[in-house]
């Protein structure tokens, strides 16, 4: 297997918000190309796309608190030849925009890349309203539309870039506090690839955002329990990356997905999906079910909602028990 230069987060834990790394990645992208232009919804610091309006005022639009007004603007700047990055918070883009989103963007098949910050359960105390957890779902049914989700703040930067250089439309979702660190600058990316994180044997666990530092925690307990774990590292909802998902569960003949959105219509979908018509195998999503989210800390919602570690090692021995 390929070196993937990934951050020893065992021996050196680091953390940064992913959030972070969208806004250095858009300074960059915008550095290499001047076509790169972008817009928000009057959450400049909170999305941390002030650091592209700060380096290219020029070239930065705030509309103000008008989600709808934001990705019509950008649709047709993207018919004018640029490439527009919007930024508020997922909850009101794609949550209040959406169908301008699919009309004015993905049915012309505009280059416009929508981030969605502060999506998730890692937006805290925020609670319900502004925890979004139906985005993911909501992107990837958009026919044209690529969906990323970055596993930490270095992910999310080379995400930003790649997607400026990618000429569908996209989606890139972010959270807002900190979560760990488990790449480095040599770590590949590519849209619609899929990485092998941790080797096994056993079983299949596939993740991407904030959840991959879980599976990775996850497998290192089953180890010890005995159970070899392969953690897949799934970046890119849509285009999946189907030959790398199918040669670990042809091994391993089980599936653990896990994600910190709605089970439903989320990464947990696509694969069971993609199975079900290619590979039907034992397939346990965990997620958010059909519930909204609510107040508290990051860590404690991923308690109350069973994604931790520990959560994801109990489904596995009951896969390995039962199938």
């Amino acid at each position: 297997m390929a070196d993937l230069f990934l951050h020893d987060w065992k021996q050196d834990p680091l953390s940064e918000p992913i959030r972070k790394g969208f806004g250095i990645g858009l300074k960059k992208a915008g550095e290499q190309d001047e076509r790169v232009v972008a817009l928000c919804a009057d959450l400049t610091d909170s999305t941390q796309i002030s650091l592209f309006a700060e380096a290219f005022p020029e070239r930065y639009v705030e509309v103000g608190i008008a989600e709808q007004n934001l990705v019509t603007v950008a649709s047709g700047m993207a018919a004018m030849g640029k490439i527009p990055f919007t930024s508020s918070y997922a909850a009101f883009s794609p949550g209040r925009n959406w169908e301008q989103i699919k009309t004015t963007i993905c049915l012309n098949d505009r280059p416009v890349k929508i981030v969605g910050s502060h999506a998730g359960l890692y937006t805290g105390p925020d609670g319900a309203t502004h925890q979004m957890l139906e985005d993911v779902a909501l992107m990837r049914v958009l026919p044209n539309m690529v969906v990323v989700v970055p596993g930490d703040s270095i992910e999310a930067e080379k995400a930003t870039i790649a997607l400026a250089q990618d000429l569908r439309p996209g989606y890139i979702r972010v959270a807002r506090d900190k979560s760990a660190i488990l790449t480095t600058d040599k770590t590949p990316f590519e849209i619609g690839k899929a990485y092998v994180f941790s080797p096994g044997q056993d079983l299949t666990i596939i993740s991407n955002g904030t959840m991959t530092a879980v599976a990775l925690e996850a497998a290192e307990l089953l180890f010890h329990d005995g159970i070899d774990a392969e953690v897949i590292h799934c970046p890119t909802v849509k285009p999946l990356d189907s030959a790398t998902i199918l040669a670990s569960v042809k091994k391993t003949k089980r599936v653990i997905t896990i994600e910190e959105a709605q089970v439903a219509g989320g990464l947990g979908g696509a694969v069971a999906e993609l199975l079900s018509e290619h590979l039907p195998v034992p397939v346990i999503r965990m997620g958010v079910k059909d519930v909204f989210g609510q107040s508290g800390t990051p860590a404690e919602l991923l308690e109350h909602y069973g994604l931790t570690a520990r959560q994801v090692m109990l489904q596995a021995h009951h896969l390995k028990e039962n199938f």
